[in-house]
């Protein structure tokens, strides 16, 4: 017997370091009303109730049984996902037929749960205080002497598996294949859709934007678990871009966003390129969103108009922080920043912070104390739509276990994206330092830079990152005026993500440094800002802030010409919010200009992360396998996004 089962589903720092000493950094989201009934920190309700909850017509308390029917531990947390009742339990429903109208929705959203998993045959069987939901009268009543009971019995079936493929109009001449559609291969509904939308999608990318799915037809056959598909999509003329327009824009110039989304008439039209200009439009920062609409038809000329669409977020901006640490004192900081200054998204940011406080044995001498303050300017779109410009000036005073430095150092450098993954950068750089370091006191250099940079990215999420790669390379000649010194710096660093299991529970992440100075004829003929150290939480975990690095005769650390660490974790998501990670650290500096590695360095160590919509929090403790005398013997670093 076959019958047909058709169906459409909705689209669904400074890092902390304790090792003798504690930093503790804090950062609270706190929502409000003017008549607040409770306290939260990151969505977590710390003391109150909410009475919004009770703010409803006729509240209603139910009780929920859900029986899956399996011992399939994947489906039947899927179907436990997938029910708004079994999740809700603890909320009251709006009346007697409130909680009808959201047991049969339980009852369909489990459906699509079975087909999404190739179970045609499945049935879901839902009663309400012991009377079958389809029995129920239009206005039914319950017995309110208890919450009342819901009971959701599933019968999943066998699973179905794909037989007759057939494709249609232009899908005709597409491999079924190539969208996972092979008799014999699984028959779930997400596939079927999925496999639907990339025949469409693979159509527009011949520049054809009127493609439609014109037939999508499913029958299963019940006797013998097989479903036949037959799929149909016109593609339609191709055709260019047509006149591309701009609203909703306020104090951001238009012309500037049609420029800047790089979106020109007469263009191929390909939906990866309007999928990548509102990606490039969103990372400006200045719109709270962005929309860009393809018209419904062509054009008398055979053109594709384009509309997009804008909202502008609020352009102004500031913020404070604190922190303390048992070794390095109490420390405040705080920015301010605009996003639009001259109506095509430049952006101006002026930051400052003070570190070290509560350290000073004399409240009067504030001059140990370590001060920071910069100003940066980016101008997108400069010179040409793609490029970036920066400018920044920066003013700071730094006490570190192996020098005393007191810089000024200002950058102009621009950007030019090569390809959406890749982007070049050059510019000039001035700097003054007065360092104290292991080759004596009041050193002075002016140094000119000329840095070169080249960055590869191509991460699918830069906070938490389940596949792809990010590396960077920068070359930088360099010349000391009042030392007469020319010497050269080449950095690197290359971070590869790869991912397992369903929904990427299981990440994989490497990520390998290295740098090498050349020219100087001494050591101390090259400033220690310059010079390569590692330790801490952006490099080997488990030692101090550049505990790692070659210390001369007198136990002074010196700083060196050469660097390389390595970092491996293992990212194991536990829930949706929480995850551990169990990492190792391997670092080595060298006062050649190629690591000799003679002194190898090892951190190990375990992190805890908790899922958030702005990045996950991390917290990490690490120990050092090869502990200096001396030296740390384990460190806390805590954080926002993944350590790399």
């Amino acid at each position: 017997m076959r019958r047909p089962s058709g169906w459409t589903l909705p689209k669904f720092s400074h890092a902390l370091r304790l090792g003798l000493a504690l930093s503790v950094a804090c950062s609270f989201l706190i929502g409000a009303t003017s008549q607040a009934r409770a306290f939260e920190i990151f969505g977590i309700r710390l003391f109150g109730s909410d009475e919004a909850d009770r703010d409803m017509i006729d509240p209603l308390d139910y009780t929920i049984t859900l029986g899956a029917g399996t011992t399939q531990r994947g489906l039947r947390k899927s179907l436990e996902r997938t029910s708004l009742l079994l999740a809700e339990e603890d909320e009251p429903v709006s009346g007697d037929l409130g909680l009808v109208i959201k047991a049969r929705d339980d009852r369909d959203r489990l459906i699509a749960t079975l087909y999404e998993n190739a179970l045609y045959g499945g049935i879901v069987n839902v009663t309400i205080d012991g009377r079958d939901i389809d029995s129920l009268p239009p206005n039914p009543t319950f017995d309110r002497s208890h919450p009342v009971p819901v009971v959701i019995t599933i019968q999943p079936g066998q699973a179905f598996l794909l037989d007759d493929i057939r494709l249609e109009g232009d899908a005709s001449r597409l491999d079924p294949a190539e969208f996972e559609l092979v008799p014999g291969k699984d028959a779930g509904s997400l596939v079927i859709l999925k496999a639907t939308e990339k025949m469409a999608e693979r159509l527009k990318t011949e520049g054809r934007p009127l493609t439609e799915v014109t037939r999508r037809e499913v029958v299963a056959d019940h006797e013998t678990n097989t479903v036949d598909v037959t799929i149909a999509v016109e593609a339609g003329p191709v055709a260019p871009l047509g006149a591309v327009t701009v609203k909703g824009a306020r104090a951001v110039e238009p012309a500037f966003i049609e420029r800047y989304s790089r979106l020109r008439a007469g263009q191929t039209y390909s939906p990866e390129q309007l999928r990548k200009a509102a990606e490039r439009l969103r990372a400006l920062g200045v719109f709270s969103s962005v929309t860009i609409n393809e018209a419904d038809g062509l054009d008398p000329d055979g053109s594709l108009p384009v509309g997009i669409v804008v909202s502008e977020g609020k352009h102004r901006y500031f913020g404070f922080g604190a922190s303390y640490s048992s070794l390095d004192g109490g420390g405040i900081e705080g920015y301010w920043g605009h996003r639009n200054l001259f109506g095509e998204a430049e952006s101006l940011r002026l930051e400052g912070s003070v570190r070290g406080l509560g350290e000073l044995e004399d409240v009067s001498d504030v001059s140990s104390l370590d001060y920071t303050a910069g100003l940066t300017f980016i101008k997108p779109g400069a010179f040409f739509p793609s490029a970036t410009l920066e400018a920044s000036i920066r003013g700071s005073t730094l006490e570190t276990d192996y020098y005393d430095a007191a810089t000024v150092a200002g950058k102009v450098s621009l950007a030019y994206e090569l390809t959406d993954t890749d982007t070049v950068n050059a510019g000039v750089s001035l700097s003054y330092d007065s360092i104290d370091d292991a080759f004596g006191d009041d050193n002075e250099y002016l140094t000119l830079g000329i840095p070169i940079g080249y960055v590869s990215d191509t991460r699918d999420n830069r906070l938490n990152a389940t596949e792809g790669h990010y590396g960077t390379v920068t070359l930088t000649p360099s010349y000391d005026f009042f030392g007469q010194t020319f010497f050269t710096s080449l950095d690197g660093s290359l971070s590869a993500y790869l991912g397992f299991g369903e929904e990427d529970r299981f990440v994989l992440a490497g990520r390998l440094n290295a740098g090498t100075l050349v020219g100087g004829d001494d050591l101390s003929a090259i400033p220690a800002t310059r010079r390569f150290f590692a330790g801490g939480g952006g490099s080997v975990r488990g030692y101090s802030f550049q505990e790692i690095t070659p210390y001369n005769g007198a136990g002074d650390g010196t700083g060196g010409r050469s660097y390389m660490t390595a970092n491996l974790e293992a990212r194991i998501g536990i829930t949706d919010t929480i995850g551990i990670v169990p990492f190792l650290d391997i670092g080595t500096v060298s006062d050649n200009s190629l690591p000799d590695f003679s002194d190898i360095k090892m951190g190990a160590g375990i992190g805890l992360r908790y899922m958030t919509p702005f990045g996950p929090l991390r917290l990490d403790l690490a120990v050092p396998l090869d502990p200096y005398e001396g030296g740390s013997r384990y460190g806390i670093y805590a954080g926002i996004g993944q350590s790399f």
